[in-house]
């Protein structure tokens, strides 16, 4: 009997990609050798959005996700990120799953700064920063509560509406929450932070305490930027900064902008397959997002897919 590939929705993929086994599934795909990410596709859209291409691949499977960004859509009841992830079998060629793209990059955007966080934080424990409160700020709320047990969290957001939501969905966690105009004041209480803004202009200045982890998402081209750039000269001065992949090198914006040799920086490959002490100081973690994830996170929902 023919059975037909399944198209799943946000809640049908969200369900097939846990952050406990997407993190693992990340971690394994960081030591599999078979895994070939050619560079992506940006092409420039009218009115000033983007559509990705990113095609990544392993030894059985060979995924493409489409997507659009759409930044004058923030904001709005439109989401910022739309499009599709397409999972195909190598060895028949046949198409296996058709995962709901934004929910795919808000879910493993999530879970690798959970993995570095796990690895790299000093204080894994927060209390929890969180800038920005649209999807990845949900993401990542769960995926720390999650994955770190964050009992505390703090919410800075330009939509007061937004951050308020965000703060009350915390609470149904189980989490103490609070909403803050001034994050830069924030980073005081808050060892633990990440930024998820649009990345449309600097967000966070202040020097941070010695014991922070920042995971910064929101800047994933040269001209985007979340993060002051004396607040990154002093993390690759004073502490340690780690990038998601070597791709980084032409995508960070944050680092770039403030002049950094970001080729210098380890990897978050480099992270897992060494023994690594946690370090003591402050560290930036400057994610720019990569196929490979999205390859980890298809690699996931198969798994689901099977045990089911």
């Amino acid at each position: 009997m023919k059975v037909e590939s399944p198209l799943l929705d946000a809640s049908q993929t969200a369900a097939r990609l846990p952050y406990p086994a997407l993190v693992a599934e990340i971690v394994r795909l960081l030591d599999d050798n078979s895994v070939k990410v050619p560079e992506r596709l940006v092409q420039p859209l009218a009115g000033g959005g983007s559509l990705f291409v990113m095609p990544a691949m392993d030894s059985q499977v060979a995924i493409t996700k489409l997507i659009t960004f759409t930044p004058a859509n923030a904001g709005t009841p439109r989401a910022t990120i739309q499009g599709d992830v397409v999972v195909f079998d190598i060895a028949s060629g046949a198409r296996r799953l058709v995962l709901h793209g934004p929910t795919v990059t808000a879910r493993r955007t999530a879970a690798v700064s959970l993995l570095a966080a796990q690895r790299l934080a000093p204080s894994p424990r927060g209390p929890l920063l969180i800038i920005g409160a649209g999807v990845q700020g949900l993401a990542h709320l769960e995926a720390f509560a999650e994955g770190l047990g964050v009992p505390e969290v703090v919410i800075a957001s330009r939509s007061a509406n937004s951050a308020q939501a965000l703060a009350a969905h915390a609470q149904t966690l189980g989490l103490r929450a609070r909403v803050t105009q001034d994050a830069n004041a924030a980073l005081a209480d808050c060892p633990l932070v990440v930024t998820c803004t649009p990345a449309s202009g600097v967000v966070l200045t202040a020097l941070p305490r010695a014991d922070v982890f920042v995971s910064a998402v929101g800047a994933f081209t040269p001209t985007m930027v979340e993060l002051g750039v004396g607040l990154c000269q002093h993390m690759a001065q004073s502490g340690r900064v780690f990038v998601d992949t070597a791709d980084a090198l032409h995508e960070a914006g944050d680092l770039l902008q403030a002049e950094l040799d970001v080729a210098r920086f380890p990897t978050l490959a480099d992270v897992v397959r060494s023994d690594l002490i946690r370090p003591t100081g402050p560290v930036l973690f400057k994610s720019c997002g990569w196929a490979g994830w999205d390859l980890a996170a298809a690699r996931t929902a198969l798994r689901a897919l099977v045990k089911n």
